[in-house]
């Protein structure tokens, strides 16, 4: 997990602009009427949400490291988010809808707002520029 500490300050950037655009669709969900916007911005909720997307974009950074060149930087860039986005959250974010009873519309806008989070962490990432780890 040594490529988290060489690629602090890309993760930091793009975990900020990821929390940007969450607050972005947040305010757009509200604006529209009728969409809730989940729970008040406590200092622990703000705390529980920039752990997560930072650990998000950490682990997506690691996806971008590996990721092999041959269709190109901008597709394996954008493609490990789809890929991360469908494999791990839609799933995630499907469960925890249905145990909490609320709507296929919340659950569609949530996930929709985790691809949106996570193409631009990952269009962050790929322009800062990410470095593997040393290699033994």
């Amino acid at each position: 997990m040594i490529y988290i500490v060489l690629n602090a300050v890309p993760i930091a950037v793009a975990t900020g602009c990821g929390l940007t655009a969450g607050l972005l669709m947040r305010w757009l969900l509200g604006r529209m009427g009728g969409a809730s916007t989940g729970t008040a911005l406590t200092p622990g909720v703000i705390i529980a949400i920039v752990l997560a997307q930072a650990w998000l974009c950490a682990i997506l950074a690691g996806a971008l490291i590996l990721a092999p060149s041959e269709a190109g930087a901008w597709t394996m860039a954008i493609g490990s988010a789809v890929v991360i986005w469908i494999g791990f959250v839609v799933p995630a974010t499907i469960v925890n809808h249905t145990q909490r009873g609320l709507s296929a519309g919340a659950m569609t806008t949530d996930s929709l707002s985790w691809l949106a989070i996570m193409v631009v962490q990952a269009i962050v990432l790929k322009s800062i520029g990410l470095v593997p780890p040393p290699t033994p």
